[in-house]
């Protein structure tokens, strides 16, 4: 009697235990994707966040990586500045005798010296754009409406020295400039004589 009892007990536990395994395995089998899916995009929002309040420099230029203005403030107050000449002796040369030749041919017209290119071509290509940006010209001849309409290139001694970059970046600066309808021209160190740097102005300035 007691055998039948234990051998209908154990058949009811059986049952019972495989009734709860397949309501175990159809109540997780629903709701293992969703927690999987949802457990995927907690990680990916965790990911977010930290990515979000991670320190990131700024980017200048959209080349280099600079530290905020904090930060830059921070090494600014540490650091000692002295000014310098804008102009190398060769380049002060050459600006004081096409400065007089330019205001003699039109005073409406100036020279302007270590002119970034970025403050006188804008291009929809963000990517051109910073290409050329933070790179400058010699002097620019700016005409009686604030309009750059000429960029001159002063090239020393050591301009086309083995192993220097000057050549592929005057490269990038040409084209630039060419696309934007602005002359480019070259004095070179010497070889550009103040008569042939006189006629030059005469041939890009009209007469005021």
């Amino acid at each position: 009697m007691l055998d039948d009892i234990l051998s209908t007990d154990n058949r009811s536990l059986l049952i019972g235990l495989a009734v709860a395994i397949i309501v175990i395995q159809l109540f997780t089998g629903t709701k293992r994707p969703k927690w999987r899916k949802g457990s995927k995009a907690w990680r990916r929002s965790d990911a977010g966040f930290r990515k979000e309040f991670r320190a990131v420099p700024l980017r200048m230029n959209g080349q280099r990586d600079m530290p905020d203005a904090a930060e830059q403030l921070r090494r600014v107050m540490t650091a000692d500045f002295k000014a310098r000449p804008l102009l190398n002796k060769g380049e002060a040369a050459v600006f004081k005798a096409l400065d007089a030749a330019v205001v003699a041919r039109n005073s409406g017209w100036q020279v302007m010296a270590q002119v970034n290119l970025g403050e006188f071509l804008s291009s929809q290509d963000k990517s051109a754009f910073f290409s050329i940006n933070s790179k400058r010209v010699d002097f620019a001849l700016m005409d009686e409406n604030c309009c750059i309409r000429h960029a001159l290139e002063y090239q020393g001694s050591g301009h086309h020295v083995a192993g220097n970059t000057a050549a592929a970046r005057d490269a990038v600066k040409k084209e630039a400039l060419r696309k934007a309808g602005i002359g480019y021209h070259e004095v070179v160190a010497g070889h550009t004589t103040p008569s042939e740097l006189r006629a030059l102005v005469e041939k890009l300035v009209p007469g005021g």
